[in-house]
């Protein structure tokens, strides 16, 4: 399938739309309630659960770009009157009410009945137009990248209102034309997603390379003929024999200052470690109650996610700065190269002992306290050995750490240009029906192989914000 020969529509129209501009002069251009219902989901009351009349409902975060979770869904009562209004069928279009609002996925049936609760809209094409929904689902796509839906200020959490979605205007080709664009589209990001998931594919395999080096250099030193002996450590095993191991408590000590409102605000990245986050750079609104109470990590100081070290939110900070109170801010003592630790604290050896060591009433929200942190085991090499094992990790991963950054440029390229391609087509910038006639047929499964947001699995990040601060949905 080539795109270098399409070419735009030959007559066009001004759509008085800023999103949309031109549009090819046989399009309609209407506000979504002319061609769609929408429903706004139900409030989700894990209370109202008697086992009767009780169904599994979707929730916000379980709709993400063209692809539906369907595990682990909580459960509802619903009264026999409610089932056609807060239930949805095979071909209703989900859409995000909060958090990135407009993202969207097409319900393909995958249980028999499934209620939606009220951070989703239900869109259904009305009969009289038998409008596409997956015509919409890309319509919808390029709106919400396009920021269609911005009000135009910066809110602490963003909506799209059900008034709001009926009345945003949407282009609307003839049902033919919306049939050729959607075969065109459904084919173009299948060879995108395949593109994208061989390159996944090359991160991830590079990234065991680097966490293999790593791990042998923090755990084993760098000479490979080194006499062993037991640590004592389950977790570790054998070290080298002149090495010892140190609570963490003897080689850092914790660092609890605040009042220093001035300093740049640091954040964690699982991969990348701690860094100044940039506000203009995000799409969400963060605010800051009260920066006082955030504390001071100064420049070379260990800071970690308490809720989130077991995954390797752990990492060195760049300059003096602050972290939110959820952190603990650990400051080496002497003779402790900090580099060679925060490599350590990253190997999946380490994350796990972090794991066992968390505490909290559900897994997935323990806590690594500071005087749990303390208590931990970590191997300790003469300071003049940490500093040939940290920068004999720099140097050795230097080059794996270079292609895999090449690779998620080139990953960030095809999203954007996945992104370009899907408004110019839906918007009648570019005309595809001549291109689309001479595609294959797909089979149904092929057009969700990978959602077009996919994490890239070098870069997944974590927000650092209090839980009581997180403004997404």
């Amino acid at each position: 399938m080539s795109i270098t020969g399409l070419k735009p529509y030959s007559a066009m129209k001004d759509s008085s739309v800023p999103w949309l501009g031109e549009v090819p002069a046989r399009w309609e251009v209407a506000a979504l309630r002319h061609r769609y219902s929408q429903v706004l989901g139900k409030m989700l009351d894990t209370k109202r659960i008697t086992g009767t009349n009780s169904l599994r409902y979707l929730r916000n975060t379980d709709v993400q770009w063209d692809r539906v979770n369907v595990t682990d869904l909580p459960v509802m009562d619903i009264v026999p009157g409610e089932y056609g209004r807060y239930t949805v069928q095979m071909g209703d279009l989900l859409v995000c009410e909060g958090g990135e609002v407009g993202r969207c996925a097409i319900w393909t049936g995958e249980l028999d009945v499934c209620g939606f609760q009220k951070a989703l809209h239900r869109l259904r094409p009305l009969k009289v137009v038998r409008d596409m929904p997956r015509f919409m689902y890309y319509a919808l796509h390029a709106a919400t990248k396009g920021n269609a839906f911005s009000d135009g200020h910066v809110s602490t959490i963003a909506h799209l209102t059900g008034d709001k979605l009926r009345a945003h205007p949407f282009p609307f080709p003839p049902v033919a034309e919306q049939a050729a664009i959607v075969r065109f589209l459904d084919h173009a990001d299948r060879r995108i997603r395949r593109y994208i998931r061989a390159k996944q594919t090359l991160i991830k395999l590079l990234e065991e390379q680097k966490q293999t080096i790593i791990h042998h250099a923090v755990t084993r030193g760098l000479d490979r003929n080194v006499r062993l002996k037991p640590s004592g450590v389950e977790w570790l095993g054998d070290m080298p024999e002149h090495w010892v191991v140190r609570r963490n408590g003897r080689l850092f000590a914790q660092r609890s200052q605040t009042g220093f409102a001035e300093l740049p605000i640091l954040e964690v990245s699982l991969k990348t470690g701690v860094r100044i986050r940039e506000f203009e750079n995000t799409t969400r609104k963060q605010v800051m109650s009260d920066r006082e109470k955030y504390k001071r990590a100064a420049k070379g100081d260990i800071a970690y996610n308490m809720m989130r070290m077991w995954q390797g939110a752990v990492g060195i900070a760049p300059v003096d700065g602050l972290v939110s109170p959820a952190y603990v801010v650990a400051r080496p003592l002497p003779s402790v190269e900090i580099r060679y630790f925060a490599s350590l604290f990253r190997t999946a050896a380490y994350m796990g002992e972090v794991d066992n060591c968390s505490r909290g009433i559900v897994k997935d929200r323990n806590r690594l306290y500071w005087q749990d942190f303390k208590q931990i085991f970590s191997p300790y090499p003469p300071l003049s050995e940490q500093v040939q094992i940290a920068d004999a990790i720099d140097e050795s991963t230097r080059t794996l750490q270079h292609a895999m950054d090449r690779i998620v440029r080139e990953i960030s390229l095809l999203r954007e240009y996945r992104t370009r391609l899907i408004a110019d087509v839906v918007t009648g910038k570019l005309d595809v029906r001549e291109a689309a006639e001479s595609l294959p047929d797909l089979p149904v499964e092929s057009s969700v192989e990978i959602g077009p947001d996919d994490e890239i699995v070098a870069s997944p990040e974590v927000d650092d914000t209090p839980e009581s601060e997180d403004a997404t949905a």
